[in-house]
């Protein structure tokens, strides 16, 4: 198979691609956290899609952190052989409270 980068536009599934994400939770108990996020590969669906799980931690703030664990949705193609997909969890609950934190991560190549 030809090497594939981020900057390749591809008609069909990329294996083994998967995707990042910058983003921030809610605000809840006066404060937010950065989710800096990194998927697993690809996990084939029945509906001939597939979704990425990912869990992790936010930043540091506030005095505590949060851990997560979630499935995205499935890809969303954006044109010229990308795709993306839609988050949306919420964190642990430390320090009394919960985020919640939803979104779309960055392209990555193939339209299915």
């Amino acid at each position: 198979m030809a090497k594939i980068g981020k900057e390749d536009f591809v008609n069909g599934f990329v294996p083994h691609h998967n995707h990042g994400s910058v983003d921030y939770t809610s605000f809840e108990a006066g404060h937010v956290h950065q989710c800096l996020d990194v998927t697993t590969p690809p996990i084939k669906t029945s509906d001939d899609s597939h979704i990425h799980y990912t869990e992790g931690y936010v930043v540091f703030e506030n005095g505590h952190t949060h851990h997560y664990k979630a499935y995205s949705g499935p890809a969303i193609p954006v044109g010229n052989g990308m795709h993306v997909h839609y988050y949306d969890f919420y964190t642990t609950e430390d320090d009394a409270h919960r985020h919640h934190i939803r979104g779309f991560d960055q392209p990555a190549p193939g339209n299915k």
